[in-house]
């Protein structure tokens, strides 16, 4: 096992490769740029994970899916889900 970071882009809707199994744990900023980290088994397969950002005080959809973290980029405050289902 290892934790293991990704680079995330400001932006409504990404995917991320991630090891099946993974075990999100936050996402913050790290040189000013948002990264997400999980703990993961290296050698288990990958999966696509979607996440969903959404500013604050911006419409948020009825099921967002299941949150990761909060984060702050200067003033701006945006709220991370993972995408879960069609």
């Amino acid at each position: 096992m290892r934790i293991w970071k990704w680079d995330l882009q400001v932006t409504d809707l990404q995917t991320v490769n991630v090891p099946i199994g993974a075990k999100l744990l936050t996402v913050q900023t790290q040189n000013s740029l948002p990264r997400l980290w999980a703990l993961c088994n290296e050698q288990a397969p990958r999966r696509t994970l979607r996440i969903a950002m959404y500013g604050t005080g911006n419409p948020v959809d009825s099921y967002p899916g299941t949150y990761i973290a909060t984060f702050q980029v200067g003033d701006l405050v945006f709220h991370v889900f993972e995408v879960i289902g069609p």
